[in-house]
């Protein structure tokens, strides 16, 4: 640039629109989300613009109310085009008679909020990267604002839940992370009746730390002790020490909230994203899967030590070299010990089966997790009296 001229820093579109979305985020009342999105939406030249936000059960996406924005019906997830979006998690246009409907994945650290849907008379790369960045702003909007506001917890539930559930659904962390090295995804059923069943992770630089709990008994008890066992691991991992030592850590505080005969089976593991080196301790939990080029590999059947709170001996840590795209499933005794009337439990090897069969989709890891958790709900007979939860890593390389 020539001595003395100055850049050009004249706003743009682009600049206008997304700086309206961040000018307004810092004090925006989350009940407000919507009309600004619809603004901005006007601006760009786009029509009958939505949020849809995914159902606790994982089933539809229901619009969130907003002066502005369009209304309309659930989406179905599996039959849909926004549900194709979400799934997928790329935008997805289809042609309409007065323009183009796009939908865009409203997605935050690779956990996917839900899609933002607009119509325009037509659609270019600018237009496309445009949107992009508006969803990415409108999402990040969309997870700052949900601690303020029940809001958004009353358009994703479409049916009662019990204390227990809510108890468990502010314990957990976002049910998706997707990361260059490392991918999480994690569901949990019944979604409005879960009691025992919880589930934590961290990446912390290198290391992905992972924890997977089913605390003895239902209801409000389980779901207590539940809270007890992943605030003890938080507070464990959060000092660095070892995963013998977590193991500890828990089970003392465990048994000196609810004492002898209250348990939580637990899987603690530890992944290096560099090396898919993992490690991982066994306290009466089922053994977890190795899946591998879309099929299952291996149970990874190790020597276990008691449940926390029991006083169990040092767990033994076992260790796997992982290859990139190798998938690690963690599962709750609900998945498989569920009993059709009067027939047999659904078992392990019919567990394996559906993740061979759900494998050959070569979808992302949050789209297999939930299609595997509807999957087998369906082959239990759509049984769940007991919590059946999934939680698959996947280490990328």
């Amino acid at each position: 640039m020539p001595a003395g001229r100055r850049p050009d820093r004249s706003e743009s579109l682009g600049e206008a629109l997304l700086g309206k979305i961040l000018d307004s985020a810092h004090e925006l009342p989350p009940h407000l989300i919507g009309p600004l999105v619809a603004d901005v939406v006007d601006r760009l030249g786009g029509r009958r613009p939505q949020v849809l936000l995914q159902d606790y059960g994982q089933l539809v996406l229901v619009p969130l109310p907003g002066e502005g924005l369009a209304g309309g019906d659930p989406q179905v997830i599996d039959d849909s085009e926004a549900g194709r979006c979400f799934l997928d998690a790329v935008p997805v246009e289809v042609p309409q008679e007065d323009g183009v409907r796009v939908h865009l994945p409203l997605l935050d650290g690779g956990d996917q909020v839900g899609v933002m849907a607009v119509t325009l008379d037509s659609v270019d790369d600018d237009d496309r990267r445009l949107l992009l960045r508006i969803s990415g702003l409108v999402a990040d909007l969309l997870v700052t604002k949900h601690g303020y506001s029940d809001l958004f917890f009353d358009v994703r539930r479409d049916e009662g839940m019990s204390v227990a559930a809510e108890i468990q659904w502010s314990l957990l962390p976002p049910l998706a992370m997707i990361m260059p090295r490392v991918a999480v995804a994690g569901i949990l059923e019944p979604a409005y009746d879960v009691g025992g069943d919880s589930f934590d992770y961290a990446l912390n630089g290198d290391v992905l730390h992972v924890v997977m709990i089913d605390a003895m008994g239902h209801g409000l008890d389980a779901a207590t002790m539940a809270t007890v066992a992943i605030g003890a691991y938080r507070h464990a991992r959060r000092a660095g020490i070892g995963l013998s030592e977590i193991y500890a850590f828990m089970d003392r505080a465990v048994a000196e909230q609810f004492g002898p005969e209250h348990f939580a089976t637990a899987q603690m593991l530890q992944l290096d994203t560099t090396t898919g080196r993992v490690q991982w301790v066994n306290a009466g939990h089922p053994p977890p899967i190795l899946v591998r080029d879309h099929r299952v590999a291996q149970r990874l059947v190790v020597p276990t030590t008691l449940p926390v709170g029991l006083g169990g001996s040092e767990p033994q840590v076992s260790e796997l070299g992982l290859v990139p795209g190798d998938r690690v499933l963690c599962f709750t005794d609900g998945v498989v010990e569920e009993h059709k009337s009067g027939g047999e439990e659904f078992g392990e090897e019919q567990l394996i089966d559906c993740v061979n069969q759900l494998g050959r989709t070569d979808r992302g890891i949050r789209a297999v997790t939930r299609s595997l958790s509807h999957t087998l709900k369906r082959a239990r007979g759509g049984k769940t009296s007991d919590d059946a939860t999934l939680l698959m890593v996947e280490w990328r390389g």
